[in-house]
């Protein structure tokens, strides 16, 4: 007689693991954080968590997908430009000129770029910060993923990107602001960015996109796309023959973390009221993968916390070390990679598998 055997239940402890841990993130973000820190600690707290939003698109690109993205910093700097440039100009009309403070400096004449202007509409900018970045990487991705480049190619590529964008903007003094950027943005949709009642509010904003975005990419690796992007990753050839497109399948993976990256820039504008090309070219593109790295770049949770860390990092030893911060972080890369490929949210795993190992046993005569 045949019997079927079912399947145990999972159990309940497992099942509520994840809505435990996103509601214990939830209750430390928007709860202990804002009443523990100061309002300096706590604006860069909100600088922090904007590049731990980069890190959740890095987790699925890069974690999941296999694709070294060392240029989200282009998307990261087409979101924070789109966000600055609305904000520019509706602080000017708020002191009756038409013209952002730094063009009336350095002279473009009396009529704003034609490009500047749709960006006056708030809604039009608020899609942008997120519809640009994606676009550029559809576009970037569909021919690269089309020619199936990968691997180092793909990498630099990204990289190439990056510093094409920066070199660009840095060219643009009288309509980006140059090397300078868009500098003192004075107010958010209206609301005062010196109150510190404002910034507080920017930082629930940035707390609350983050974890939204932490639920929606996990809601991504559980499902069926995610296992397919895991099985394009481990072996590509054997998802064509299935009858798939592994190209379709990364790029799909590539624009969700640019326009996470957008996004992510468009909230760094106001919690520090800058973007410059200084912030969006190679080196913090490498910055924002080294996070994920470091943290464990297969791990939501661990992707995330190392960005927090690193950005932590850079901000107290480049400070005291401005000389051999760079060399520190490149180091931190090549540990995390080559060492430790899972990051530190691996540790456990590692431990555990060391810990039930057995040893060798010779033979017996």
């Amino acid at each position: 007689m045949t019997t079927i055997t079912e399947t145990p239940p999972t159990p309940l402890t497992a099942r509520l693991r994840v809505p435990g841990a996103f509601a214990l993130g939830a209750v430390l973000l928007l709860g202990v954080a804002p009443l523990a820190l100061s309002d300096f600690r706590l604006s860069l707290l909100a600088k922090y968590l904007c590049y731990a939003i980069v890190a959740v698109g890095v987790s699925l690109a890069w974690g999941r997908g296999g694709l070294m993205v060392l240029g989200q910093g282009v998307f990261f700097g087409l979101g924070g430009y789109a966000m600055a440039m609305h904000l520019k100009l509706t602080d000017a009309a708020a002191t009756g000129e038409t013209l952002p403070d730094f063009m009336q400096l350095y002279g473009t004449g009396d009529a704003l770029p034609w490009w500047w202007e749709p960006f006056a509409n708030p809604g039009f900018a608020l899609a942008m910060t997120v519809l640009l970045p994606m676009a550029v990487a559809a576009l970037l991705g569909f021919f690269v993923f089309q020619r199936r480049v990968k691997g180092a190619y793909f990498a630099i590529l990204s990289q190439a990107l990056a510093a094409a964008l920066s070199i660009w903007l840095i060219g643009q003094q009288a309509t980006t602001g140059g090397t300078n950027g868009l500098t003192d943005i004075q107010g958010f949709f209206g609301y005062s960015l010196d109150d510190p009642v404002n910034q507080r509010m920017v930082y629930f904003v940035i707390a609350a996109v983050l974890l939204l975005l932490m639920a929606a990419a996990r809601q991504l690796f559980v499902s069926r796309y995610g296992e397919l992007l895991v099985a394009v990753r481990d072996s590509e050839e054997r998802v064509r023959f299935l009858g798939y497109n592994p190209a379709n399948v990364k790029l799909v993976a590539y624009v969700v973390a640019a326009g996470m990256a957008g996004l992510a820039g468009a909230l760094f504008v106001p919690a520090v009221g800058i973007i410059s090309p200084a912030l969006i070219g190679i080196v913090p593109s490498i910055g924002f993968v080294i996070g994920a790295a470091v943290g464990g770049r297969a791990s939501l949770v661990g992707a995330v916390l190392g960005a927090i860390a690193v950005a932590w990092a850079q901000s107290t030893l480049s400070d005291a070390f401005p000389a051999a911060w760079t060399y520190l972080q490149g180091l931190l890369f090549v540990l995390a990679v080559g060492f430790l490929p899972g990051g530190l949210a691996s540790v456990g795993v590692v431990l555990r598998r060391r810990r039930t190992r057995t040893p060798a046993t010779g033979e017996t005569a």
